[in-house]
């Protein structure tokens, strides 16, 4: 019987107008979900963008890395926007700089995907 008459009941404010929030809470309210996308979206791709331009920019020669298309090779050469990475002994493959994924710190060092 209670449920029945709040179910019938008119909105709040409901006086046969339809009810209305005020331009000011409606502007707060879309200031706080874009900063809510700002936070939960925005701030942490830039932060792994910027880990990984750093990443990238501190290769050399020697280094073992692991490319985006699963291969692991050891850095030959360093070049302006290339690396040329010996994938196997007398192989050697020319990548860009932004193919690599991870830098691979022991020489038997798994990728951390694979790792469990």
């Amino acid at each position: 019987m209670f449920l029945q008459t709040i179910a019938m009941a008119p909105p709040p404010g409901a006086n046969g107008q339809p009810g209305q929030s005020s331009p000011v809470f409606t502007i707060g309210w879309m200031v706080f979900m874009v900063a809510i996308f700002y936070f939960v979206m925005i701030r942490p791709q830039r932060r792994r963008e910027k880990e990984r331009r750093t990443l990238i920019a501190a290769v050399k020669s020697g280094d073992r890395v692991l490319l985006t298309s699963g291969i692991i090779g050891e850095v030959a050469n360093v070049k302006e926007k290339t690396l040329i990475v010996r994938v196997a002994e007398k192989t050697k493959i020319e990548v860009l700089k932004s193919a690599v994924s991870q830098v691979l710190e022991e020489k038997g060092e798994l990728p951390s995907e694979v790792k469990a």
